[in-house]
């Protein structure tokens, strides 16, 4: 699944201890109870996504149902994607009270405020009010987000491993009667790029390095791009991206490819504002992030057929997990009905499907087949991230979706490996100084490197002499000594 990307504030010293000082040991439950009744309750919930218009119906029917369950209403608000974050961020830091909150590895970041008190460890209570979705949620999300040992936020269940694909544009497979099947490594690309390129020399991207993610079976270290461990080599041990063999290798391959005009001459320009070509199809192949059935999705999406071969092995990280959360504030007042809300939500498929797909009748329709079809109204005025609201596999597919889609994505999941550092938390404390000097110097080299489009040999070695005046080695040997520890 591809995730809009979230720029995240950078947060103050005493702005974050604004939230650490209010954070005494929370007295749960007090409202919930009296006279051994549920007493009336408002969740005051943020979630992540485009404000839709028809956002206050949907909520009003799902009131009407949790009022019946566990008498508590929502005071439901989509906070726009690129405002997210530094919104959330604000009411986080002030106090201000709410109850449950989107949190993940790309926006409103788990980890950081689960280290800094913005939510409550969910332990205790979901053992109390939780027990129904701890039987459902795979246990590896569970377990793989502890941060020192505690869960702060019900992770969705869903796929929990990533892997790259490339993606080829059927239409060319089609007139060229290329056979995709053994196209799973770079290197394999040579020869069918040649021959496309010459046959379309009008192809503006036969290899489209703008928009594809690197697939190097790297480990990425949470909070820098600069610092990876590799999977394959098993060492255990971190170091500079640009020091490994197999990312010099990929940086000349793409150099190569860029130089034979396999890549478009503006593809640094074009990767920060985006480009054209799902639309127009005039492209190739790339890569992206696969899930099951995810052809059928961008096939759908760009208008024309598109065929993926797998690169690599699935590997479970820790952004794998944390993709897709909702944590409860220290703020809140009843986190007991907050946990019983979101019990709810991922177990009852009639709550789930309300939040994802809307009203039937107004916003979908079922069909005989058990599936279900968006109507125009829904496309229109409820149209939401339903990844975002918890346990997938509790809701309806969509007509066309194959009917084992679900079995697949568990299927997806058992066939992953783990990655070195699934489930180790890196305390940036020490270093945040160096972190963002070395998020400034990726943003200046990676994207000219990995698109082909300047000279490795040399810029490599601009790189790396400023990534280490930056404090790189400072981060390496401050992140390996944390990480050696967790895994004693």
């Amino acid at each position: 699944m591809k995730h809009k990307k979230i720029i995240c504030t950078v947060l103050s010293v005493l702005m974050a201890g604004a939230v650490i000082t209010g954070c005494g040991k929370k007295d749960s439950g007090t409202a919930s109870k009296s006279d051994g009744k549920l007493k009336p309750y408002t969740i005051k919930f943020y979630q992540i996504g485009t404000p839709q218009k028809d956002t206050s119906d949907v909520i009003k029917a799902a009131n009407k149902y949790l009022k019946k369950k566990i008498n508590a209403t929502l005071d439901f608000q989509f906070i726009d994607w690129g405002d997210y974050t530094s919104k959330m961020q604000v009411m986080i830091n002030s106090g201000e009270k709410f109850d449950i909150a989107f949190t993940c590895s790309w926006a409103n970041d788990y980890v950081s405020n689960a280290k800094k008190g913005a939510f409550l460890a969910l332990d205790d209570l979901m053992d109390k009010y939780g027990k129904d979705m701890k039987q459902v949620i795979d246990p590896k999300l569970l377990s793989s987000n502890k941060v020192n040992g505690k869960l702060y936020a019900v992770p969705a269940n869903k796929e929990i491993a990533q892997q790259r694909v490339f993606r080829f544009n059927d239409k060319y497979v089609q007139k060229y009667h290329i056979d995709i099947s053994k196209l799973n490594t770079y290197e394999s690309l040579e020869p069918v790029l040649k021959k496309i390129h010459a046959a379309e020399p009008d192809m503006k991207s036969v290899y489209r390095a703008e928009s594809s993610p690197v697939e190097l079976n790297l480990d990425e270290l949470s909070g820098t791009s600069a610092i990876d461990m590799d999977i394959d080599a098993k060492d255990n041990k971190f170091k500079n991206f640009f020091e490994f063999d197999k990312t010099k290798n990929f940086l000349k391959l793409m150099r190569k490819y860029y130089k034979a005009g396999y890549i478009r001459s503006d593809a640094v320009a074009a990767s920060k504002n985006g480009t054209d070509c799902d639309k127009t199809g005039n492209w190739f192949v790339d890569t992206s992030t696969t899930q099951p059935y995810a052809d059928k999705l961008w096939s759908a999406s760009f208008g024309y057929k598109v065929d993926t071969v797998g690169i690599g092995t699935p590997v479970i990280n820790n952004s794998s997990v944390s993709g897709s959360m909702l944590g409860i504030s220290v703020t809140a007042e009843d986190p007991d009905r907050d946990m019983m809300f979101l019990n709810l939500l991922n177990t009852d498929k009639y709550l789930r499907n309300l939040l994802n797909y809307g009203i039937e009748g107004k916003h979908y329709t079922k069909n005989s087949d058990g599936t279900i079809s968006i109507t125009s109204e829904g496309t229109k005025n409820y149209s939401v991230p339903g990844y975002a609201f918890g346990n997938l596999f509790n809701t309806y597919l969509t007509k066309g979706t194959p009917k084992d889609k679900w079995q697949k994505f568990k299927e997806f999941n058992e066939s992953a490996i783990s990655a070195p550092t699934l489930g180790f938390s890196f305390d940036q404390t020490p270093v945040k100084t160096e972190l963002a000097s070395l998020a400034n110097i990726m943003d200046e080299y990676r994207t000219p490197l990995v698109t082909g489009s300047v000279d490795p040999d040399q810029y490599t070695k601009k790189a790396v002499d400023k990534l280490k005046a930056a404090g790189i080695d400072k981060v390496i040997a401050e992140a390996q000594k944390q990480f050696d520890a967790w895994k004693k």
